[in-house]
């Protein structure tokens, strides 16, 4: 890749990083530790791990162990991007990023810029279990400064239910469970509070209404749908996020809640703990999705030597491979291959999964609808695409939306099948050929002037005035001690933050917009008609010139830029296609096709 470095580094933090954490945050914890003698007893008495709830709950635990908030602090893109934000801003961001993707972490004291290979290990479950479930209060919009009330497994939880099933549980006698301390018998909770704010989308508000400290509101997926069709309804965010279909208030599951020693209590609403968007692992099956049995058989440093993608542990692999084959010592033991290949389908298997129904909830957002062609000859190709926000819950994109690419790939060909335009192919790094992408910037391709993209720009105020289009919201200095500046003027007399803003180009709730494409007549000499237009609706999870743009702190579990930016880009799912033959006239969307 030309202009993104293509080595690894052993851990984490490259030699920028590691400067910056010795002078601002401390020792760097990156170097392999020792497991602490206590982090067991610990882990059990003050943040219980998820996995001691899958005892009884296995059907949650497996949808939230590949969820988005169980891969929130596993992400190396957003470690990276929280410790360069911190350089960039000398420190005085804090927290504010880290503090969402771990709470746990952050309660425990833990830096804010280090491995997650070294994380408390519910620290590295991210949005856990406890953090929704021992939240005593009720919040609002806090950008995710939220209690977690710690203690183990016996003391109670919070949640849409009372606490009558969980006493009938513990009282009846046929559940072999234990709720007091040094006891025997299987451990559980001894209380269950209900809060009913859980059941309700202010407590989504929490973390998805993201307020910098500065004034800039970076996320807005609340406040979108507090102005939208669907809150007007009475549709909440768990009924479209948390139900039987992702994306739609299909309804819920009617299931036991818990199994307990293998007989389940009274069935109930059940919901979905997926939480399917649009960020997908990039990391190591073994290490994501959270697996119990993954833990069991290796540390997090061991699977990142099992070399999955060789083949190791399949009969094909092992048959046929040569004696002098060398494996690394932690796994030259053929048995062990075979137990850790077993681990890994299991994984993948869920991470495709996990992958359909992102497909799913996408395709519930983003539809194609008409295309109108206006010209088609030999004299130019003149036609518009229709592109719909087919939910009425809260724009498309959302959330985090200057970091959202959904794009259009046209490609009209003639009649031979020779490529007469293109729009929307990507660059050698992986990006869209627009101001953002590095070979555009370097005058090494030309910028894609048709380019329809769904993905907000940051635009920042720059020290010595003027403004600036940047990748990080993070405004340009010439001091070389650049820090957040709290702003001068009132945000509320401005009605909008000084030192930031975002160039939106979402789609409201049920809204459309159009895509206007020209080739011209110089483009078709020497081809011949019938025209064929090829139009693909793209969905990425994050552009891949924000790797460039954090690529210098390093990434973690040792991934290079390349192999961060290759996941990526194969993680881009074709949410919809159409193949039409360019005649004038107007072309409606075809029901099937458009998924209405």
């Amino acid at each position: 890749m030309k202009y993104l470095c293509g080595s690894g580094r052993p851990e984490f933090l490259g030699l920028l990083g590691l400067l910056f954490v010795g002078l601002f945050w401390g020792p760097t914890t990156v170097q392999a530790q020792q497991p602490d003698i206590h982090e067991k007893l610990f882990e059990e008495t003050e943040y219980p791990s998820a996995i001691l709830c899958k005892t009884c709950h296995p059907v949650h635990y497996k949808e939230w162990s590949v969820s988005p908030h169980s891969y929130a602090v596993v992400s190396p893109v957003n470690n990276a991007m929280q410790a360069k934000i911190t350089q960039l801003t000398n420190g005085t961001n804090a927290d504010f990023c880290i503090r969402c993707h771990t709470p746990v972490g952050m309660h425990l004291n833990e830096p804010v810029y280090m491995s997650s290979l070294d994380r408390h290990p519910t620290s590295r479950e991210g949005i856990t279990c406890t953090v929704c479930h021992r939240r005593p209060i009720g919040y609002g919009k806090v950008s995710g400064r939220l209690p977690v009330k710690s203690g183990d497994i016996f003391d109670p939880v919070y949640g849409p239910n009372d606490n009558k099933e969980l006493q009938r549980v513990i009282n009846s006698g046929e559940f072999d469970v234990n709720a007091e301390r040094g006891q025997e018998g299987r451990a559980i909770h001894q209380d269950a509070y209900q809060m009913p704010q859980i059941t309700t989308s202010a407590f989504c508000s929490s973390c998805h209404d993201v307020n910098h400290f500065m004034g800039f509101r970076l996320e807005e997926a609340s406040s979108e749908y507090k102005a939208s069709p669907a809150a007007r309804r009475g549709i909440s965010c768990q009924d479209c996020h948390m139900g039987k279909e992702p994306g739609v208030p299909s309804g819920y599951h009617l299931e036991p809640i818990a199994v307990v020693g293998g007989k389940t209590t009274e069935p109930k609403k059940r919901t979905n703990h997926m939480f399917v968007g649009p960020d997908y692992s990039v990391v190591h099956p073994g290490i994501f999705p959270h697996n119990p049995e993954a833990q069991k058989i290796a540390s997090l440093r061991k699977w990142l030597k099992f070399q999955f993608g060789e083949g190791w542990g399949t009969d094909d692999f092992e048959d046929a491979r040569p004696e002098d084959y060398e494996f690394p010592a932690e796994w030259a033991d053929e048995a062990d291959r075979f137990e850790a290949r077993a681990i890994l389908d299991e994984n993948i298997e869920l991470l495709k999964h996990a992958d359909e129904e992102r497909k799913k909830l996408l395709r519930a957002g983003y539809h194609l609808g008409d295309i109108i062609v206006d010209k088609a000859d030999g004299e130019g190709i003149k036609f518009k695409v229709q592109v719909r926000n087919a939910t009425d819950g809260h724009n498309v994109p959302t959330g985090f939306d200057a970091e959202r690419l959904v794009f259009l790939r046209v490609t009209v060909t003639d009649r031979d099948g020779r490529v007469v335009f293109k729009s929307g192919d990507l660059d050698p790094n992986g990006d869209v050929r627009d101001s953002h992408s590095v070979y555009v910037h370097n005058g090494d391709l030309p910028e894609d002037k048709f380019l329809y993209s769904l993905q907000s720009k940051f635009i920042t105020r720059m020290a010595k005035g003027g403004e600036r289009e940047q990748v990080l919201a993070v405004n340009y200095s010439v001091s070389p001690l650049p820090f957040i500046r709290p702003p001068s003027n009132s945000t509320l007399m401005l009605g909008r933050p000084f030192g930031a803003r975002k160039h939106r180009k979402t789609i409201r709730p049920l809204g459309h917009n159009w895509a206007p494409y020209k080739v011209k007549a110089k483009e078709l000499r020497g081809s011949q008609g019938p025209y064929q237009a090829d139009v693909k609706l793209i969905a990425a999870m994050v552009p891949v010139n924000l790797i460039h743009a954090i690529q210098d702190m390093g990434f973690d579990y040792g991934m290079s830029p390349r192999q961060v930016a290759d996941a990526i880009v194969d993680g881009h799912q074709v949410l919809w296609e159409r193949k039409i033959e360019l005649k004038p006239g107007r072309f409606e969307s075809e029901i099937q096709s458009a998924g209405y």
